[in-house]
C-alpha cells in the first residue's frame, strides 16, 4: 500500500474507533511521526493531505524543517531537554513532553522572547515505568497549578505514552485512567489549562486509544509500511 492509502486506513479505523469513544462528536487528530523518515517521504506525506508532523528529536526536526515543502505542521512528540528549546521555539506548533518545571520555565522565557506563547501537552507517566518520563498522576494537577500562570505557554491537554503490550487490549485500562485523569482536570475549570486534547495511542494501539477518548493519536509505522 501507498502512503496515502496507508493514512486512508487510519483515519477510517479512527472514525469507526470514535463510535465506541465516550466522546463520538469530538474530532480526533493525526499526528505522523517523522523518526528517522526522510524529507522524501515526509513530502509523501503532505501530498496526501496530512499536514501535521511528530517528531522525537529536535537534531531531527533541524534537519528536515527547510527540507520539507510549505504546508507542514511540526510538533515535537519526544523527551525535550531545557537546551533545545531555543532551537524549535519558532518551528512548532505543539510540544507533547512537558514534564517538568524547569523545562516550562525554559520554554515561557523562550516564548517571551519571541512575543508568542506556545501550546503545550503535559505528559503523563500514568503506568509509573521507570523507562519513560512524565509526570505521576499524583503530580499532575500541582504541576498545573504552578505552570498556569505562565504567559508564554498554554496548557492544551494531555500526554501519554503507554506501555507496549503483545496484545493491544491490555492497554485498555491505562487509556480509561488517562481519559479520568483528562476529564477531571477538565471538571476543575482551572484559569489558563484547556482540556482540549488528549494525545496518546500509536501504531499499535491508536484504535483503543480512540476508543477510550483520545482526541489526537501519533502514528508512524503504520503509514510508512
Amino acid at each position: 500500500m501507498t502512503i496515502e492509502e496507508n493514512i486512508k486506513k487510519i483515519l477510517a479505523d479512527v472514525e469507526n474507533a470514535k463510535l465506541h469513544s465516550p466522546n463520538p462528536e469530538a474530532s480526533v487528530q493525526l499526528v505522523a511521526v517523522t523518526k528517522t523518515r526522510t524529507p522524501e517521504e515526509l513530502n509523501q506525506v503532505l501530498a496526501a493531505g496530512q499536514n501535521v508532523l511528530g517528531e522525537n528529536r529536535v537534531q531531527e526536526l533541524m534537519d528536515k524543517y527547510e527540507a520539507v515543502q510549505e504546508g507542514a505542521e511540526w510538533h515535537i512528540i519526544g523527551h525535550l531537554q531545557r537546551n533545545k528549546v531555543k532551537y524549535i521555539a519558532d518551528k512548532v506548533t505543539l510540544i507533547h513532553s512537558l514534564e517538568s518545571l524547569s523545562l516550562a520555565e525554559e520554554i515561557n522565557q523562550r516564548m517571551l522572547a519571541l512575543g508568542k506563547t506556545m501550546d503545550c501537552l503535559v505528559q503523563v507517566n500514568i503506568a509509573d515505568e521507570e523507562s519513560k518520563f512524565g509526570l505521576s498522576k499524583e503530580e499532575v494537577i500541582p504541576f498545573l497549578e504552578e505552570v498556569r500562570t505562565m504567559p508564554g505557554l498554554k496548557i492544551k491537554g494531555l500526554m501519554n505514552i503507554a506501555p507496549f503490550f503483545e496484545d493491544a487490549e491490555d492497554v485498555r485500562p491505562i487509556f480509561r485512567e488517562m481519559y479520568q485523569l483528562f476529564q477531571e482536570i477538565k471538571s476543575l475549570n482551572l484559569p489558563n489549562v484547556e482540556m482540549e486534547i488528549l494525545s496518546m495511542g500509536m501504531s499499535h494501539d491508536y484504535r483503543i486509544a480512540v476508543e477510550e477518548g483520545a482526541t489526537m493519536i501519533r502514528v508512524g509505522r503504520f503509514i510508512f509500511q
